[in-house]
């Protein structure tokens, strides 16, 4: 059973990790991988992009995102899952979890479309509303100081019913005599939900953490490149974003697949630092 997942993995994912060699080579495509020169030194790709000017600002910019997101995003799921987990109402259950993960399955195209109509600081509803109110509109999506906030509550918003699913069947599977026998206690819904809840889906907590923390360079990509613009390159151009301008758009392949790796380095020492002291409290992938 396992085979065709062993098949897909080998193929897709550890077969194309050859082309990982262009990263040290001047690639040309005429030329292919193995035609292609090395690059003198091997490292002149990673070097040309610690040297640029740039560097501090894409690294900043990548890490604090990235932790923004994994900071105020981890939260509102397991909320929204543990009220979901006590509602009692089926219809209403359903209704709110079919509404909360619907999101998930826009395209950032579309989600864009949504915060020009909502932020706009020309025809935004809100904007209109503060008008109303006496107040001065908002730049949400031109201004440095407004756009971070922008970017992590449209990533949380899509988010956010698809992460309460993951939740939701780790709590499937708790032990129900275990609410039953605290029913006896004379536990409360509070209780039971400190005592019985969180402790049995800490597993799933910390698996998804590590994950995460094993993605922390990839800030989001489709979701900046549509939604930022050249006033906020200061708060928002990523590693991500750059390699696109500097190096796909100039077909410079190799200075792509350089960073990409140095990307992957930086997130395989995160898993194994992050599941290392998992592991110190009793969890762990490995």
């Amino acid at each position: 059973m396992m085979l065709p997942a062993l098949i897909y993995y080998l193929i897709y994912r550890y077969l194309p990790m050859y082309g990982l060699l262009i990263a040290f080579k001047n690639f040309s495509v005429t030329d292919g991988i193995l035609g292609s020169p090395w690059m003198e030194p091997w490292y002149g790709h990673f070097q040309f992009f610690y040297e640029s000017p740039y560097f501090t600002q894409l690294l900043g910019n990548t890490f604090i995102i990235s932790l923004y997101k994994l900071v105020f995003g981890m939260l509102p799921p397991i909320i929204l899952a543990l009220a979901l987990n006590e509602c009692k109402t089926g219809w209403f259950k359903r209704l709110v979890q079919t509404l909360s993960y619907m999101p998930h399955f826009l395209s950032w195209v579309i989600i864009y479309g949504i915060l020009l109509a909502l932020l706009s600081e020309n025809s935004g509803l809100f904007n209109r509303w503060i008008q109303e109110a006496g107040g001065a509109t908002i730049p949400f999506l031109t201004s440095p100081d407004w756009f971070r906030s922008v970017l992590v509550g449209s990533e949380i918003w899509q988010n956010l019913g698809w992460g309460a699913i993951i939740y939701l069947a780790a709590m499937a599977g708790i032990d129900p005599t275990l609410y039953e026998a605290a029913r006896v206690d004379g536990a409360g819904r509070l209780r039971m939900i400190w005592h019985i809840t969180l402790p049995g889906i800490r597993s799933v907590i910390v698996l998804l953490l590590i994950l995460k923390l094993g993605h922390i360079m990839d800030a989001g990509f489709d979701q900046i490149y549509i939604l930022y613009n050249i006033q906020v390159y200061p708060v928002a151009d990523i590693i991500d974003t750059w390699v696109y301008r500097t190096g796909l758009q100039q077909l410079n392949f190799s200075l792509g697949a350089a960073v990409g790796l140095f990307k992957s380095l930086i997130g395989f020492v995160l898993v194994l630092g992050a599941n290392r002291l998992a592991r110190k409290w009793g969890e762990g992938i490995w």
